[in-house]
């Protein structure tokens, strides 16, 4: 069922790829045609103006005065046929624009090649789009238009003025969509390397998705993995100790049973006073934590100090700690408190002793563990937080040398600090990590 879906997925994502890209290329395309549309539709433009601003703007209005084929008309009409053959027009004309819906065509320009004439005012085939802004004394230019006569063309037109500034008509050009195809298509040839490389920014881009997804997964899988690492080691440690717990508990039962069967009543009342004292000092160790994980970690950690006889102190301040992650905040706090509780049971009971402080303000976190137990040597503080060295006995089964590396590093992944003092008294370990420090 996994494999089905799996396998569901990677076509779904093929076909996506594939859609993207054939997307992607098909609005390059788009976008090159119109650009290579419109920029020869300006060129054109430019063309018209200076072929309007050079014709001999008296003989036409001798020809409005008269409309037909006179002297004027044929010169004319010369004159736009070579502008027509300079510039690689499909025809070059005059239009005659005295209405908002309709223009007509007066003198036209036509290759050498063209049977018939175009009579004069014949209806043009200019948009009304067009036919609007050119009523309006504006140039304009149209879309390719579709003309099963003359074929398909690009049209644009300009005002034609006389000497006191007043439009007379204008001169237009049209342009066949065969040499905008042509143009296009060079430009689209030149083009391809653009569009390879879209197309591979596409396929880098949905790479670039799945590697950081995978890479996403895995460090969450890892997250996951060393929170459920943490939590069954305490766990087992708080199953350790309510074990210890138990066995006292039965070797107390037979004990005062067995005073009890002797008739020594004062001696077991005597020993059950001492054991009420220390049930009661074990059924006082709740903690005023705000914290969930901390609390847990810290009553587990106070549970395991008091089996081993050590007087134990814990301060922490009401507040969440929420700028350090709870997996790294138990983390820090478990290694160096487990490596305290292992030095204060090498001493005789009465000396065994330990402090624990959690403290916050404004601008950082303190954490300090302080301990009775063997001094560390000056040797030994610099090279402690060295993955693999220990001050401790090796033992079997157990890797050592590992804890105190895996909180340098993550202090120093919350810009803290973390230093070690050390006399023949007692050895305490402060770890400050600032509040406004860089995101983990």
């Amino acid at each position: 069922m996994k494999n089905k879906k799996l396998r569901a997925f990677l076509y779904l994502t093929i076909l996506l790829l594939i859609a993207f890209i054939l997307l992607n290329m098909f609005s390059t395309y788009l976008s090159i045609k119109n650009s290579v549309q419109k920029s020869i539709a300006n060129q054109n433009l430019v063309a018209a103006r200076s072929i309007a601003d050079s014709m001999d703007v008296k003989a036409y209005e001798r020809f409005l005065n008269n409309r037909v084929k006179s002297p004027e008309y044929k010169d004319i009409k010369a004159y736009l046929e070579d502008a027509r053959e300079k510039i690689g027009a499909l025809y070059v004309y005059t239009i005659m624009v005295d209405n908002p819906k309709v223009s007509r065509a007066m003198i036209t320009g036509f290759s050498k090649d063209h049977k018939g004439d175009f009579p004069i005012g014949g209806v043009c085939t200019v948009p009304p789009k067009q036919v609007q802004q050119a009523y309006q004394g504006k140039s304009f230019i149209t879309g390719i238009l579709e003309d099963p006569e003359y074929g398909d063309y690009l049209t644009v037109g300009v005002p034609i003025e006389n000497q006191d500034g007043s439009i007379i008509g204008f001169l237009g050009i049209d342009v066949s969509a065969d040499n905008i195809n042509s143009i296009n298509g060079k430009v689209l040839r030149s083009s391809i390397a653009i569009l390879v490389y879209n197309g591979g920014f596409v396929i880098m881009l949905l790479v670039t998705f799945f590697v950081v997804q995978k890479w996403y997964q895995k460090e969450l899988t890892r997250e996951v993995g060393d929170t459920e690492d943490t939590y069954q080691s305490e766990f087992q440690s708080l199953i350790a100790s309510v074990r210890s717990l138990r066995h006292d508990f039965s070797n107390h039962i037979q004990v005062i049973h067995g005073l009890l069967k002797l008739e020594e009543n004062d001696k077991a009342l005597d020993y059950l006073t001492g054991l009420s004292k220390e049930v009661h000092s074990i059924g006082s160790m709740k903690l005023d934590v705000t914290h969930p994980g901390l609390s847990v970690l810290l009553e587990t950690k106070k549970l395991s100090a008091q089996n081993y006889n050590i007087d134990i102190e814990i301060d922490v301040s009401p507040n969440s700690f929420n700028r350090v992650k709870t997996i790294d905040l138990i983390k820090l706090l478990s290694n160096v408190i487990d490596n305290a509780i292992e030095a204060t049971v090498e001493l005789p009971e009465q000396e065994r002793r330990m402090n624990i402080a959690c403290k916050a303000d404004d601008e950082k976190y303190s954490f300090r563990v302080t301990n009775t137990g063997p001094m560390i040597s000056a040797f030994d503080q610099e090279n402690i937080f060295i993955s693999g060295f220990s001050t401790k006995k090796p033992q079997k089964g157990k890797v050592r040398g590992q804890g105190l590396f895996i909180v340098k590093d993550l202090i120093n992944r919350y810009d803290g600090d973390i230093q070690v003092q050390s006399n023949e008294k007692e050895t305490s370990v402060t770890m400050m990590i600032p509040v406004n420090g860089r995101p983990v």
